[in-house]
């Protein structure tokens, strides 16, 4: 097997703000290729400041074991996802790029899409919702009327958060999702969640701090809207953890470290009865089409990363009102342009 790889920004189309404060003009990212013989699969992984992962981390550390990774006789992937887990024990986010690479080039191989290699049918798929980032309220606005959408995920996480939705429920009757990014306290969200309710928001992402699980465990009890974890669930382990106090979980594959875990928390969550969503970390349509894939097996998806950034790195998405729709196509069903 032979490996290459280099890195890339891709700017946003407006500066993207979550809660705290943190705010990106552009993504770093890190792309891998795998070939073996003529067939080349293709992955990514951001590079996330808050989980201290850098483009320039990841390729030291492919670099020192370059060697190791073009190796392994790979015959499919979830070996080779146990081979890179223990190669690379502390960098999951690289691992996901070089799992989504080995998905890639083994659906080329078998010459079929991998949601079909995984016995799903490409039906019941849900619509992708549509980021707005914590801005002023007229700049949100903006942003809303510039894509119209049939569901919104907005960000929160400021001392304004109602009046923000309420002026956004003023301009539209799309469905709007809250993801909080770990920003409120119990007593905020106790007080703000009913009135979102009344807003007519969806379900809540992220209410509290990651490690609050018994303030989880009482907003479990009490909230009137759905809760679904995302900075709480990050890896296979934490599923279960998640289980009495969210109703469901958020799936990212750069954090939990790739396709082949994301499989086995999907068998999990629904033994335990949870909601599945799948989100973004602002990937090109390479990522974004590693996530599309498991649209059948999904009750949620937040795959906006093209629609977010103003450069791509590659084709086979097509974003229709929500819908989306893959080129079926082997592999993860894309065509890198650049």
């Amino acid at each position: 097997m032979k490996l290459s790889y280099r890195s890339y920004e891709l700017p946003f189309q407006y500066p993207f703000t979550i809660s705290n404060g943190r705010t990106k003009t552009h993504q770093p990212m890190l792309g891998v290729a795998l070939s073996v013989g003529p067939v080349t699969g293709y992955g990514e992984a951001p590079a996330i400041a808050y989980y201290d992962i850098t483009v320039e981390q990841m390729m030291g550390d492919l670099e020192r074991k370059k060697m190791f990774v073009e190796k392994f006789a790979f015959t499919e992937p979830e070996r080779y996802w146990h081979y890179l887990h223990h190669l690379y024990p502390k960098n999951p986010f690289l691992v996901s790029a070089l799992d989504m690479a080995a998905w890639d080039l083994f659906g080329k191989m078998k010459g079929a899409p991998l949601y079909s290699l995984w016995n799903t049918k490409w039906e019941n798929t849900p619509a992708t919702d549509y980021t707005i980032g914590i801005d002023t309220v007229a700049k949100m606005l903006d942003k809303m009327k510039a894509k119209p959408w049939p569901i919104y995920k907005i960000k929160l996480g400021t001392p304004d958060d109602i009046g923000i939705i309420k002026a956004l429920r003023e301009n539209t009757d799309a469905v709007l999702r809250v993801d909080a990014n770990a920003g409120w306290t119990v007593d905020e969200a106790m007080q703000k969640i009913p009135q979102l309710k009344e807003l007519g928001v969806e379900f809540i992402e992220q209410p509290l701090h990651k490690d609050d699980w018994d303030g989880m465990k009482t907003l479990y009890r009490h909230s009137v809207l759905p809760l679904l974890a995302d900075e709480s669930c990050v890896f296979e382990q934490d599923v279960e953890k998640c289980a009495g106090h969210f109703h469901g979980i958020n799936i990212k594959l750069t954090k939990c470290s790739g396709i082949t875990p994301a499989i086995r928390m999907i068998q999990k969550a629904r033994e335990l009865n949870m909601k599945v969503m799948m989100g973004s970390m602002n990937e090109s349509t390479i990522g974004s089409a590693a996530i599309g894939n498991f649209l059948p097996q999904l009750d949620y998806v937040d795959m906006d990363g093209p629609l977010l950034l103003s450069e791509d790195k590659a084709v086979g998405i097509v974003f229709d009102n929500g819908m989306v729709h893959l080129s079926g196509k082997p592999g993860l069903g894309i065509e890198v342009i650049s």
